[in-house]
C-alpha cells in the first residue's frame, strides 16, 4: 500500500489554545478515507494546515513523500493536493463558467505580456481550459446553469461548483470538508455517486462528513480525531463499536 498523504505529529494553537496537539495519520492512495470526529475535533483546522492556508507550529505533512509541511497553497495544489471548503465560497458576480476558468492550472494569459498580447499560446490553453470547464459543468450535472452566477445557484449546486473547481486544478489528491453539508438527500446521493466515481478513476480522497451513513458506504478506511489528536483508526465497524469513539461523540458514563 503505497501513502498519498502522510501526517506526523501536526500541531497547532492559536492565541495560546492548543487546536492540533499532535495529529498522526495516513491516507492511503487510490482510497477514499473518511475522516471524523465530534465537533470542535479540530478536522477543519487540520485541512486548513494541510492545505497550506495555515502554517502548523510543528510536524511532518508529506506528499507523495514529499515533506510540504508550511507550503503556500498555490504550491500544494502544484502537488496535485487541492481541498474544498464546508461553506461553499465565490464571487458573486461571477458565473459558474467563470469560477471554474479561474481553477485551471497553467494559465499564461495570467502572465502580463501574454495578457496583453493574446499570444497563440495563452489562447490555445484557454480554449483548452474551456472545453475542461464545460466537461466538468456537464459530468456534475450543472451545464444548465453554467452561465448563471452563483448567487442563484441552491446550496446543492455550489456544493458541485466546489467539486468543479477542486477538478479544474486536475488533482491527484482532494480534501473534501463537508460536501453533503445542508443538502437534500437526493442531491447528496448525487455527490456520493460523483465521488465513487472520481475515486474509480484513481484520485484519493479524504472526507469529512458528519452522516455516518454516508461514511460507511464511502470509506473503507475511517480515521477518528478527538480534541485535537487521532483517536483511532480502522474500518466503520471497528471506531464505531470502539468505546473511546462513542465517549467522545456521547460522553463518558458516569
Amino acid at each position: 500500500m503505497t501513502i498519498a498523504l502522510a501526517i506526523r505529529d501536526v500541531r497547532r494553537s492559536f492565541y495560546g489554545a492548543k487546536v492540533l496537539r499532535g495529529v498522526d495519520f495516513d491516507i492511503p492512495t487510490g482510497e477514499i478515507t473518511g475522516l471524523i470526529g465530534p465537533n470542535g475535533a479540530g478536522k477543519s483546522t487540520l485541512f486548513n494546515v494541510v492545505s497550506g492556508l495555515y502554517r502548523p507550529d510543528g510536524g511532518s505533512i508529506m506528499v507523495d513523500g514529499a515533506e510540504c509541511a508550511g507550503e503556500r497553497p498555490d504550491a500544494l495544489v502544484r502537488r496535485g493536493l487541492v481541498r474544498t471548503f464546508q461553506l461553499a465560497r465565490g464571487f458573486p458576480k461571477l458565473s459558474v463558467f467563470q469560477h471554474l476558468m479561474l481553477y485551471g492550472p497553467r494559465q499564461p494569459g495570467e502572465r502580463l505580456v501574454d495578457a496583453l498580447l493574446g499570444s497563440r499560446r495563452s489562447r490555445h490553453r484557454e480554449t483548452e481550459l474551456a472545453k475542461r470547464a464545460f466537461s466538468i459543468a456537464r459530468r456534475l450535472k450543472l451545464d444548465h446553469v453554467i452561465d448563471n452566477p452563483v448567487t442563484a445557484l441552491s446550496g446543492g449546486q455550489k456544493k458541485l461548483v466546489e467539486i468543479g473547481r477542486a477538478l479544474m486544478a486536475e488533482p491527484r489528491i482532494i480534501l473534501l470538508d463537508e460536501p453533503m453539508a445542508g443538502v437534500n438527500p437526493s442531491l447528496a446521493d448525487e455527490i456520493a455517486g460523483h465521488l465513487t466515481a472520481l475515486n474509480a478513476e484513481g484520485i484519493t480522497i479524504c472526507l469529512v462528513e458528519h452522516d455516518m451513513a454516508l461514511i460507511r458506504r464511502l470509506c473503507r478506511n475511517v480515521i477518528v480525531m478527538a480534541e485535537g489528536r487521532t483517536l483511532t483508526s480502522g474500518s466503520f465497524d471497528d471506531v464505531a463499536s470502539d468505546t473511546r469513539v462513542q465517549e467522545a461523540y456521547l460522553g463518558r458514563r458516569q
